[in-house]
């Protein structure tokens, strides 16, 4: 095609540089439109393929001009084509209150709420091999109050030693960490500022499915102050994180690491959920539009407590070591039963210890709950406050008992653990990593390292019962 000498689309490849025999001098040659005739003339056969491939190119532009809403014309001989385009002017964003009455579009929901959410950047000293190393993470959360009190996911903030927040208008602050509480996976933090924009809550127990909800936050701890949208998927959806059982509210938002600790919006501008996490895989099948926040009307009166005591005061306690019974521990102890929490050693003292609980005893039932696991106890503990009796159905001694139960309140040293390992987390790594964690072993292993390690770049996922879960 570059080489014939009837092509008139291209200059000469020839290497003396002459032109072909034939060929029209340029300046006599009339340019024509592709799909144009010679005046009526037969077009030569040689050029009918080049024909067809530039009106077919020509058209494809345009129908994507015209898409695009371009202006573009060509005119010839006699003839002229146009395309339309509007004159709208740009649409302007109203600035609305949240006042739970008018729904919003997305873009006014977006301009009411994001000077109420916050970018959380955290850096943590962990000891290899007697090197101090430094690493980060991400996540977000929103202003809870205008004198600084922010919420986030204790997985955020969790063996960090120091944490950042940063405001939509650039502003960043060192934050301490108030409190947390591990079974809920929340954290309060504080911000010295005045003068905040606090986020609306609203009531989680209202939500359903097919609701339109929208997430903000900080994915993958750079594209920040990003929004996405989706639906309420599922409510009170039960997923188990290594072995801690949580209610969840499921979403098709598109949640990512570092979306973690964000809101969760209802169509209404109020914040409904903390978006804590997400599926990334099931088995060893890559799932997408699975995504979790956990519910306000679940945690709200637990943060309120964190901010006042800097823990959950009434969070109930038993005082036992525990664990599944399997059904290799049952043979080996000679039991007639295969299900149930064993408990491994009750704390002297305890409410376990009061109400006469022993090692080696099997709880089988709580009220009227069937507790077939240890994240079964986990799940039903969660009903509970300190100072409530509870009914343990036992297996003991090859027979069934009940045993009346008063729970306790969680001790002193555990009540000030989220804010001694943030103060403390360089020694306590150096002391604690013997391989098996890279953060301290705690009773869950922390969920900060079961969802996203130390960053994005980590390998910690853990594997739960029902799939992956990063972090978000």
């Amino acid at each position: 095609m570059y080489n014939d000498e009837n092509n008139l689309y291209h200059y000469t490849y020839r290497k003396d540089g002459s032109e072909p025999r034939n060929t029209p001098p340029v300046v006599e040659a009339a340019y024509r439109e592709p799909w144009e005739g010679d005046s009526g003339k037969k077009q030569n056969k040689k050029r009918g393929g080049a024909k067809i491939v530039a009106l077919a190119l020509s058209c494809a532009l345009l129908g994507g001009a015209a898409g695009a809403g371009v202006m573009w014309g060509v005119s010839g001989s006699g003839s002229s084509t146009s395309v339309n385009i509007s004159s709208r002017p740009a649409t302007a964003v109203a600035l609305k209150t949240v006042d739970g009455k008018n729904a919003m579009t997305d873009a006014e929901l977006y301009a009411a709420n994001v000077n109420s959410v916050v970018s959380i950047n955290s850096t943590s000293t962990t000891n290899y091999f007697g090197q101090q190393v430094q690493s980060a993470s991400a996540g977000s959360g929103f202003i809870l109050t205008a004198d600084g009190y922010i919420v986030t996911n204790r997985h955020v903030i969790a063996d960090t030693d120091a944490v950042k927040v940063t405001l939509y208008n650039g502003d960043t602050y060192d934050a301490a960490v108030i409190g947390s509480d591990e079974d809920y996976d929340i954290a309060v933090l504080k911000i010295t500022a005045t003068g905040l924009q606090p986020v609306t809550l609203g009531d989680s127990d209202t939500l359903n499915v097919g609701d339109h909800v929208l997430a903000v936050g900080n994915p993958l701890g750079e594209l920040t102050f990003s929004m996405s949208g989706g639906m309420v998927s599922s409510v009170n959806r039960a997923i188990n994180v290594d072995g801690t059982p949580f209610n969840m509210i499921q979403t098709d938002t598109s949640i990512n690491p570092g979306n973690s600790g964000g809101p969760l919006f209802n169509q209404y501008g109020e914040v409904v959920g903390i978006v804590s996490a997400k599926y990334s895989s099931y088995s060893s099948e890559t799932v997408e539009g699975l995504g979790f926040a956990i519910p306000m009307n679940d945690v709200l009166a637990m943060i309120q407590d964190i901010m006042t005591n800097g823990y959950v005061t009434n969070k109930p306690y038993l005082g036992v070591t525990q664990g599944t019974l399997t059904a290799q521990m049952a043979a080996q102890y000679r039991y007639d039963i295969s299900q149930g929490v064993f408990i491994y050693s009750v704390e002297d003292g305890s409410a376990a210890d009061q109400a006469g609980l022993k090692m080696g005893d099997v709880i089988t039932k709580l009220d009227d709950t069937e507790i077939t696991s240890s994240e079964d106890l986990v799940a039903a503990k969660k009903a509970y406050s300190a100072g409530d009796t509870s009914t343990f159905t036992v297996y003991r001694d090859g027979k069934t008992q009940t045993v009346k139960v008063t729970w306790g309140s969680v001790p002193a040293s555990q009540k000030t653990e989220t804010q001694e390992n943030t103060q403390q987390n360089t020694q306590e790594n150096t002391q604690n990593n013997n391989g098996n964690s890279y953060y301290g072993n705690g009773s869950m292993n922390d969920l900060f390292n079961y969802f996203f390690n130390n960053g994005f770049g980590g390998s910690q996922n853990g594997q739960g019962s029902q799939g992956n879960i990063p972090a978000a």
